[in-house]
């Protein structure tokens, strides 16, 4: 009986504990159905991909039709919808308008403004040309422009025509040292499109040929020997030396004569832009020779020789190469794509639209 009794007493007991499961089972329903979403367990969906028009093709033959450049293969950029059709203007996030067709197109040639224009959109001003090279800058002020895209690290899109990237890939070009100035057949080369007894480089270049013989070549018809686009990397790669002279100085102006002519063709650039101090911010500074380092063209062609007879001396200049590789940025894909990856960056920052630049008054500083 006591064993009955105890029994029945345990069962009796079950009852509250059953009770008290059911409540918490309840309230744990509730909970996942009303409550909202813990931070840390919770799965936003991925933002709209944004979506660039670019409006002119820059520098291209306008018959030739090619397809947007892929973003995440070039740049590593996920999360674009590049644009080449005008009728799809209003969907855009941001239109980029390259300057010598801006200024230049009639009125029904670009996209309508004022109240036709889609609210929020980004007009971007795309230039890679220097202040010097860029005509009818006064003309900007009609198009109501927010961001600037252009080769100065200020710009709204900062897109160089070179950089260095630390080597990470396998598929990075050999990291040893260039060949040794024996296996070279030259000593420096200059290729140069557009004389001008004005600028500076053809001025310095007349100097440093009283001491030193230059190899020039013309891409289009200029000075020196023709030289096709196609050749030209094979060609400078023969070189010790390539003197890398801009056409104008200014700011940040460093174009593909450093990066592509000198740089990825395995020459030392010597080089005639902005300070050295300005290069200094994008490659080190024993990667190059600049002309201000000595007090005339005779002293740079003596340190030119001096170097080609010591070959240890020459190779510290490509040491550089051990972490780094060469990369090289074209208008349009680069503008396409580092584009879309500064709109998305702005999109959760109030007041990126930047209406009634002077975009002028800034590129000319």
């Amino acid at each position: 009986m006591a064993v009955r009794a105890h029994g029945r007493a345990g069962r009796r007991g079950w009852r509250p504990r059953c009770a008290w499961v059911l409540a918490l089972g309840l309230l744990a329903c509730a909970w996942e159905l009303l409550a909202p979403p813990l931070p840390w367990g919770a799965r936003s969906p991925p933002p709209p991909p944004v979506k660039v028009l670019l409006w002119w093709e820059p520098f291209q033959n306008r018959s030739v039709s090619r397809p947007p450049p892929d973003c995440e293969a070039r740049f590593s950029i996920r999360g674009c919808h590049l644009l080449a059709d005008r009728a799809r203007l209003p969907e855009a996030d941001a239109v980029l308008l390259h300057h010598r067709d801006l200024v230049r197109a009639p009125p029904e040639q670009c996209p309508p403004a004022g109240p036709a224009r889609p609210r929020g959109q980004l007009w971007v001003w795309m230039n890679l040309e220097s202040p010097t090279h860029t005509p009818l800058l006064g003309r900007l002020a009609r198009f109501g422009l927010n961001w600037t895209l252009t080769y100065r690290a200020d710009s709204d899109v900062f897109v160089p025509y070179g950089r260095l990237r630390p080597r990470v890939h396998a598929w990075d070009p050999p990291v040893g040292p260039a060949p040794p100035p024996g296996s070279k057949r030259a000593l420096v080369a200059w290729v140069v499109s557009h004389w001008d007894e004005r600028h500076a480089r053809v001025r310095y270049y007349r100097q440093l040929r009283r001491h030193l013989a230059v190899d020039v070549f013309g891409l289009a018809g200029g000075h020196g020997r023709p030289l096709p686009a196609w050749a030209l990397p094979a060609t400078l790669a023969r070189y010790e030396f390539y003197l890398a002279f801009e056409n104008s100085q200014h700011r940040d102006y460093i174009t593909e004569k450093l990066w592509r002519n000198a740089l990825l063709a395995g020459a030392v650039p010597v080089v005639l832009g902005p300070p050295r101090a300005n290069y200094e911010r994008f490659v080190p500074r024993r990667a190059f020779l600049h002309v201000d380092d000595f007090p005339s063209a005779a002293r740079l062609a003596a340190h030119l020789r001096l170097l080609h007879r010591r070959p240890a001396a020459y190779r510290r200049h490509f040491l550089w190469r051990r972490s780094f590789a060469v990369r090289t940025i074209t208008l349009r894909d680069g503008a396409w794509c580092l584009a879309c990856q500064a709109v998305q960056r702005a999109r959760a920052v109030p007041g990126h639209r930047r209406p009634d630049r002077d975009i002028a008054r800034w590129f000319r500083s």
